[in-house]
């Protein structure tokens, strides 16, 4: 791979620019308002892939956003893997908390990131590392250093809950065959503590309505005489966890994963300074389930968390009403052998029977997904923690994600194919937040590590 290195070295600028390029686009898959943007996104994209000497490109229709798809088969005889990303974004609100417009990217210095970091929506999550495996196969088929066939798989609804991929993935099995999946969607400890993820957390997302009155009341002639939806909504969301900040919900931890203290021993030894962390957050301490520390309960545990609420009047000025209705959006994630239908089922239930008298309640389940593991004993692991150990100098750190990726899960149900989650961002990048950026380093040594992945899947594979 030493000439895939050096054209690598030789083309860095054209790579950030290309990047740069790609981030200027604002593919907001949430919002329909930005449907074109994310159409102009697919076809920048397809159009990289033709670039870089993929046959086949296509863009796939689906009935949401479309699905980038191409491919290089050198020899059927060759292991396959596929590439999976996303390169749609998260909506950029608050817009106003941003130093710089979001889909306007800027690099600047930062103290994780001296040599400088991208700072737009989507640096990090998912187009900056979706695009360093672009530049990767582009390096190795420029060098003729491609061990593998490759095929890429890029959608535009992931930020959505991927809806239509489940349905594609499902009408193109053949075409989507291979020996393993390579996603880059997640992080790493530091950028001198190189770490694989091994797990990801599921999912169960639902909005809750509550119903008081039928219209909304005059606070003064009607306060203290009938139920405050908003009142009653924040009181019903407190009851969900008891003091030891435990779900309260019966059930919920019936097929809960209970890792061995040896288990728990080795995920210790992953670098954790609570005072840098809370440091990052500009908070006094962390806060979760008793009994376990703060890595544990971002990635072994389960949470459940409000993302939103809303009622009544929120404008300037004051407005004394009691709101009719009352609205919350809640995500609970979910460790392996919980089932996000039937948190869902114990959720809904649970939550409606909180409801006094004089309300009614409401559940709309969204999008969910079920949580993964990857064995570190796999081919597909070792290959990673190979490629790691090679551009880093130092062997990675197995680590589990507090994260949800829903379709790793559905890769393996529908293709029967482990996923290796090789990331390359940090905790701090600010992904789904204001001012998001990614590390120029980090770019740079993601597209590195990629191909020392191919050549050591490709040796493993013979």
């Amino acid at each position: 791979m030493t000439n895939t290195q050096d054209y690598i070295t030789s083309n860095k600028e054209r790579f950030l620019n290309e990047l740069l390029n790609l981030l200027r686009i604002p593919s907001v898959s949430a919002d329909s308002n930005y449907n074109d943007e994310v159409v102009k996104c697919a076809n920048t994209l397809a159009e990289d892939l033709k670039k870089i000497g993929l046959d086949n490109v296509e863009i796939c229709q689906t009935k949401g956003h479309p699905i980038v798809y191409g491919e290089k088969i050198l020899d059927d005889a060759l292991p396959t893997v596929l590439v999976y990303g996303h390169y749609d974004v998260q909506p950029a609100d608050p817009i106003d908390l941003w130093t710089n417009p979001p889909f306007d990217p800027v690099i600047k210095k930062t103290e994780l990131h001296p040599e400088g970091a991208i700072f737009a929506r989507g640096a990090c999550d998912d187009k900056g590392q979706m695009y360093m495996h672009v530049k990767a196969v582009e390096s190795m088929l420029a060098k003729n250093e491609l061990p593998c066939n490759v095929k890429f798989m890029i959608e535009g609804e992931e930020e959505v809950g991927s809806e239509n991929l489940g349905i594609f993935v499902t009408n193109e099995k053949e075409r989507l065959s291979a020996d393993i999946i390579l996603v880059s969607d997640t992080g790493m400890l530091a950028n001198d503590v190189p770490s694989i993820t091994t797990g990801l957390r599921g999912l169960s997302y639902v909005e809750v309505e509550v119903t008081g009155p039928n219209r909304d009341l005059h606070s003064g002639l009607y306060g203290g005489c009938v139920a405050n939806p908003i009142n009653i909504l924040c009181e019903m969301i407190d009851a969900l966890q008891d003091e030891n900040k435990a779900i309260n919900i019966p059930g919920f931890y019936d097929d809960v994963e209970i890792l061995s203290d040896e288990e728990r021993a080795e995920m210790a030894k992953a670098p954790f300074s609570h005072e840098a962390y809370c440091n990052a957050l500009d908070i006094e301490d962390t806060m979760g389930e008793d009994g376990y520390s703060t890595p544990e309960r971002g990635s072994i545990r389960p949470s459940l968390d409000v993302n939103g609420i809303w009622g009544g009047y929120t404008g300037e000025g004051a407005k004394t009403v009691i709101a009719s209705k009352a609205y919350a959006k809640i995500s609970m994630r979910l460790v392996p052998n919980q089932d996000p239908h039937k948190i869902t089922a114990l959720f809904s239930k649970h939550f409606n029977s909180l409801a006094p008298k004089g309300t009614t309640v409401k559940v709309t389940p969204h999008h969910g997904g079920e949580p993964a593991v990857t064995p570190v004993d796999s081919i597909g692991y070792l290959s990673a923690s190979d490629a790691y150990e090679k551009s880093f100098g130092v062997k990675p750190i197995p680590v589990r994600s507090g994260g949800s990726i829903p379709i790793v899960a559905m890769f393996e149900k529908e293709l029967g194919l482990k996923t290796v989650l090789m990331g390359f961002g940090l905790d701090s990048d600010a992904i789904h937040s204001p001012d998001e950026h990614y590390g120029l380093f980090n770019y740079y040594k993601g597209i590195e590590t990629i191909p020392y992945f191919f050549e050591a899947f490709a040796k493993r594979m013979k």
